[in-house]
């Protein structure tokens, strides 16, 4: 068992996670100035202008959140062999925290939306990490630090499932000699692993070819990231007799290591100011009724307060897990609203579900934003009051 004193990879990682939200919200909120102001036209004009083969909108989504994808494999990864997801245990709370976090806002979401626009339901499933983290972070040291820890893990597992729907249900039409070529790739790396390979650069310009062949080949170019990540090596990070982790070389530590601070400084907030600006002064008055808005926006809101809160309750009173340490039901009420702000994974996923749709886009980002901006108030203020 871990002593008490010990300082886990996890609460680095939450550290980091919850300052780039706020760099996150900030471009956010540029983004939402830009695409209402006078410079809109420039601003969507820059978004579409080709750089090579792709739009910069491409580059940005395709390319970049490649990257971003794979700091979430990476992190996947060594939370499920050495931290906290390495045990069933540990597994068991969080996980059917996220099952019910993403089943019941699909399921608000499909009570709304029949037809075209029944292909959105996996956007109001998922949890923006980096926000939630910053917003129970704002509480200070009065959230308990199982509460954070409980939250991270659920994140990170809503991650796994999102990036499993995407791969299963957002993918077009399929080349097979590029699935061929992707096949290889990831048999390459995989040899690599096995054979004993330390050096990442092997790793990363395979892994480049692998983004190469997604990209062309109709799954999504996004999930190269995640089978790189897969295949990097990592050794379990060793434990001094102090509680102190020992110093560690592992490949997936250090590649984790260089890629928090560009992908939660640069990266997302890159993707948050190319996709959260939304025409809300150019929408129609029916689009913020709309059944799209509808259904992202309580989906959000009503199905992560249910899904969430309602299974961590229900695990808890069976006995089949243990409540957060410390924590108290306000605060598993405040914690299930913020897992409500959905917007990074949300808004990538509405790109996918309603391509060539840009109203039906503008409606899911209406309601990504509105439900994510009730969920982190609420989660916030539930959360205050409850510390006090």
């Amino acid at each position: 068992m871990s002593h008490p004193t010990r300082i886990s990879a996890i609460r680095r990682f939450l550290d980091s996670q919850t300052s780039a939200g706020l760099v996150l919200m900030a471009a956010a909120a540029v983004a939402l100035v830009l695409a209402n102001s006078p410079l809109s036209a420039g601003y969507a004009g820059l978004l579409h202008r080709h750089w090579g083969p792709l739009s910069v909108e491409h580059w940005i989504n395709d390319g970049l959140m490649a990257v971003f994808f794979l700091l979430v494999g990476l992190e996947i990864k060594r939370e499920v062999l050495d931290g906290q997801l390495s045990t069933w245990p540990r597994r068991i709370l969080p996980g059917l925290a996220a099952l019910g976090g993403m089943v019941v806002p699909a399921l608000i979401y499909l009570a709304f939306n029949r037809g075209d626009t029944a292909s959105g339901w996996a956007i109001p499933a998922a949890t923006d990490i980096a926000f939630a983290l910053a917003v129970i972070r704002l509480v200070g040291d009065r959230v308990p630090a199982s509460l954070r820890v409980f939250l991270a893990a659920l994140a990170i597992i809503d991650d796994l499932g999102a990036v499993a729907v995407i791969a299963a249900f957002y993918s077009s039409s399929l080349s097979l000699v590029d699935l061929g070529g992707a096949a290889a790739m990831l048999a390459l790396l995989a040899a690599f692993n096995r054979v004993g390979v330390k050096r990442l650069s092997p790793y990363l310009l395979v892994g480049l070819v692998l983004w190469v062949f997604m990209i062309r080949s109709g799954i999504h170019a996004t999930i190269a990231g995640v089978l790189l990540a897969f295949t990097i090596p990592m050794t379990p990070t060793p434990a001094r007799p102090d509680g102190e982790d020992d110093t560690h070389d592992s490949p997936l530590h250090r590649l984790e290591h260089a890629l928090h601070k560009p992908v939660g400084f640069l990266i997302v907030p890159i993707f948050g100011l190319a996709n959260a600006g939304v025409p809300v002064l150019g929408l129609p008055v029916s689009a913020f009724a709309a059944p799209v808005t509808l259904g992202v926006g309580l989906g959000l809101l009503l199905g992560k307060i249910v899904g969430v809160f309602g299974m961590t309750m229900l695990a808890v009173r069976i006995g089949i897990a243990d409540a957060p340490a410390h924590a108290t039901t306000s605060q598993m009420l405040g914690t299930a609203l913020l897992c409500g702000i959905g917007f990074t994974m949300s808004i990538f996923i509405t790109l996918l579900a309603f391509p060539g749709a840009p109203l039906l886009q503008a409606e899911a980002k209406l309601g990504v934003l509105a439900g994510s901006l009730v969920a982190g108030l609420l989660g916030y203020g539930v959360l205050r009051r409850a510390a006090r």
